[in-house]
């Protein structure tokens, strides 16, 4: 039985409510335990479990250094094409939109790899929108061949395809797939996206266990919070969490939590999630997964993240850009747009001196900490933390 059917059984508005009712009573029987139910998570959710932040900090920091140690990972989002042919209203890539874009060569690829490099990551994500007549399974593969000669861990957040696709990028050296739901809610779903193959909701849910299959050691999952209610969504990430890693048990499992940003398209986020309502996220999700990575990226502002790291963090972007050559210029002269899948030049008057366009192709969504990977190096040390830059080689496969 797949995460599907186990989802459709889940009625995750049943644990909401509970969850809304909880007092604060039963947030300290919750707390009492040692193994948690996905019923004890919906109470470390509570508005009643919010007065108990200071208690969950605590305990979610002892339990992140008793399973992973003092230390943060770093790693660097590597945009490689903002083609896409679905239409995802709250996205910046979204078909539609009529942005700036353009899909790197693979030596321009590794140019823009070459330049984290120098700034010392060693663990890289891939990102790319849809689109199988820019972004092929041959085109990809290319990439993490080259960029695996000189990057010990590459891993993908790209469209999601079937098993048999997936083990030519794996045995090309790609080692993690990072797939968001964006929403578990069906009818939001369906709202949000309305063109393209991401309509297909159940097909974006199994993606974890196709790569699983095609044997990617590292699994990544999340919802975008902001389009659903965020304990609806926290609490299905969690069942998914749990799913897998009874399921997928020899991959690493992380969650990501990441708030909508501004981006191309004006969308406006239709929930909210506070900071306070973030920082208890993070330290149930820790409770309740004492051995699952969480993800913290640069969407988030400088003073959040920094005050969110000793609560359980264990992976974090730095220095990000999420348009395509955002770190060398790569591609510049290459921008164009597309409308119904065909390319579309830049007029004339948008080149400088014929040395290639004059703006820069637009990224996925605005970056709110801007600080250097150094900087965020240097705060990690500051915590009394150790900032990681490589933690794996197939060597020691």
């Amino acid at each position: 039985m797949s995460f599907v059917a186990e989802f459709n059984s889940l009625a995750p508005e049943n644990f909401v409510r509970r969850s809304l009712a909880a007092t604060p009573a039963d947030v300290r029987n919750t707390l009492l335990k040692s193994k948690l139910s996905l019923a004890d998570f919906a109470c470390l959710l509570s508005p009643a479990a919010s007065e108990f932040l200071g208690q969950l900090s605590v305990r979610s920091q002892k339990l992140t250094q008793q399973r992973f140690g003092k230390v943060v990972r770093l790693f660097a989002p590597l945009y490689v094409s903002n083609e896409c042919i679905n239409n995802c209203a709250y996205c910046g890539f979204s078909r539609d939109n009529p942005i700036l874009r353009v899909t790197l060569s693979v030596d321009e690829v590794l140019r823009e790899a070459r330049a984290l490099r120098d700034q010392g990551f060693r663990n890289i994500l891939l990102v790319a929108g849809e689109h199988p007549k820019f972004v092929s399974n041959n085109y990809l593969r290319d990439c993490v061949a080259a960029l695996h000669e000189e990057s010990p861990s590459v891993s993908l957040e790209v469209g999601p395809m079937e098993t048999e696709d997936y083990r030519p990028l794996v045995a090309a050296g790609s080692d993690g797939l990072v797939v968001y739901q964006e929403t578990y809610d069906r009818k939001v779903y369906a709202d949000m996206h309305t063109a393209g193959p991401k309509k297909d909701f159940d097909w974006r849910l199994e993606t974890p266990e196709r790569a699983y299959a095609a044997g990617f050691r590292r699994l990544g999952i999340s919802a975008l919070y902001g389009l659903a209610d965020w304990r609806y969504e926290a609490i299905s990430v969690a069942a998914h969490a749990d799913y897998l890693l009874r399921h997928c048990w020899k991959a690493q499992v992380s969650v990501s939590l990441p708030r909508l940003r501004p981006c191309a398209g004006e969308f406006q986020p239709l929930t909210q999630i506070s900071d306070r309502e973030l920082a208890q996220l993070v330290c149930a999700f820790r409770l309740m997964f004492p051995d699952v990575g969480i993800v913290l990226s640069t969407r988030e502002p400088a003073h959040l993240r920094d005050g969110l790291i000793p609560l359980g963090i264990t992976l974090m972007s730095a220095g990000s850009h999420t348009e395509p050559g955002g770190y060398t210029g790569a591609g510049r002269e290459k921008l164009h747009q597309t409308i119904r899948g065909k390319i579309v030049a830049l007029p004339a008057a948008s080149k400088i001196n014929g040395e290639g366009a004059s703006e820069w192709a637009t990224g996925q969504f605005e970056v709110s900490d801007d600080r250097s990977p150094q900087e965020v190096a240097s705060l990690i040390h500051k915590l009394g933390y150790e900032p990681v830059w490589k933690d794996w080689d197939t060597a020691l496969a």
